[in-house]
């Protein structure tokens, strides 16, 4: 018998908001940092929010959350926990204990993405919601670092860029219909995604400076930039070979947890 969505999904949003409570108060007890509660908070309510609305009409897929939560969307659910605390850093300075303790939460993210994918693939849990879960996580995981460096002033206020990518992709395809089709999967954006996820971890650190950071991230963004110009490239000259339309969902490809960040989706993760 399946279980009705408000069990599947309660549990692990509960056990978000008590582990998100849980490590706000260690870090304020053992480190001495009290988090930035209001955007940590706003950050947290995004991700369960998502959870909440998506998991309950499992992105269109039959086997998705309202089957079962499953130990693939713990992870990822929990890789928002660290998420949001790491949001809550979003105006401490960048030197000692609270950067070594963004560049901890950001490496915790980075590990705990390739986890999901790993534990998604081992107990055969893929699914739409999953995928779009894990591609919403790195979105917003990419976009709250970069905003933790600008706010920090160790990083200039074009790097936001980085994070507000996927964003203006999305913003685009409401105007262009034609970027909204499926894309064929490919290693370059894996790869692409892993390399922002270790570019910011290690901006985030205190032994890096200012100058190191600056290069790292340029970089980093223009090799995203080059990416999403290649695929806007073959979803324009698609449309135009297939009289401006857009292939129907159903001719998508499944969707699996490799596929990463949300302009290189096979079709909503």
């Amino acid at each position: 018998m399946r279980r009705h969505p408000a069990g599947v999904l309660g549990r692990p949003v509960a056990g978000a908001i008590l582990g998100a409570a849980l490590g706000a108060l260690l870090l304020q007890g053992a480190l001495a940092i009290e988090l930035n509660g209001p955007i940590a908070v706003l950050t947290l309510a995004a991700v369960l929010g998502f959870v909440l609305v998506s998991g309950k009409h499992g992105v269109g897929a039959p086997e998705g959350a309202r089957a079962a939560f499953g130990y693939a969307n713990a992870i990822t659910l929990s890789r928002g926990v660290l998420t949001a605390l790491l949001a809550g850093l979003i105006g401490w300075p960048l030197t000692g204990t609270a950067g070594w303790l963004a560049a901890g939460l950001a490496a915790g993210c980075a590990f705990l993405d390739f986890l999901d994918g790993w534990a998604a693939r081992r107990w055969k849990t893929v699914s739409a919601f999953g995928a779009r879960f894990d591609m919403e996580s790195d979105a917003l995981f990419l976009l709250v670092a970069c905003a933790v460096l600008v706010a920090a002033d160790k990083a200039p206020g074009w790097v936001l860029a980085i994070g507000l990518m996927r964003y203006g992709f999305l913003a685009a395809g409401l105007v262009l219909p034609a970027l909204r089709a499926p894309l064929p999967e490919r290693r370059r954006r894996k790869a692409i995604c892993a390399l922002q996820a270790v570019a910011l971890t290690l901006a985030l650190a205190p032994v890096v400076s200012p100058a190191a950071v600056i290069l790292l991230l340029s970089l980093s963004l223009a090799v995203l930039t080059v990416s999403f110009a290649i695929d806007i490239r073959w979803l324009l000259t698609r449309a135009g070979e297939n009289g401006g339309t857009i292939a129907p969902d159903g001719a998508s490809p499944t969707p699996t947890r490799e596929h990463r960040f949300g302009h290189w989706k096979g079709s909503p993760r």
